[in-house]
């Protein structure tokens, strides 16, 4: 039985499909649920090498974020929490999971794939490498 599901959001359209993927699981009505959104922190873009490019400016504000967490979090019919937090998002990811020894962690994929992969690198697969729970990717839409 899965009793803490932590679900990262990114602000992203993926974000809502991760909704959606949570939405079909079947969850007990003791089924705890933390919907979390990790800020990259501005330390983090200046130890990016030159020769890499450097990730999007952050397209919202905390205020958006947060009352778009508010608005999934409402949709859910068991209990949840909200965390916003800034750090390395994998890192802030796996450490919450760990915080809330969470059962499963729900998280989107940019569907990155070749020399962007290896450059930009994949949250959602160093998410599963370094979790101590399982993790369930959703796929971007097509």
């Amino acid at each position: 039985m899965l009793k803490t599901i932590l679900v990262a959001l990114d602000g992203s359209e993926t974000a809502e499909r991760v909704i959606q993927a949570l939405g079909d699981l079947v969850l007990s009505s003791n089924t705890k649920v933390i919907l979390c959104h990790v800020f990259p922190t501005p330390e983090s873009e200046i130890e990016l090498p030159a020769d890499r490019p450097h990730p999007e400016s952050p397209k919202f504000s905390y205020f958006q974020i947060e009352k778009q967490m508010q608005f999934y979090q409402e949709k859910l019919s068991s209990e949840s929490e909200l965390e916003l937090v800034t750090g390395d998002p994998a890192e802030e990811i796996v450490r919450l999971a760990n915080i809330y020894n969470a059962d499963l962690v729900v998280i989107g994929s940019r569907g990155l794939t070749g020399m962007k992969r290896i450059v930009q690198g994949s949250v959602s697969t160093q998410v599963m490498e370094e979790a101590n729970c399982s993790v369930l990717v959703v796929k971007p839409g097509k």
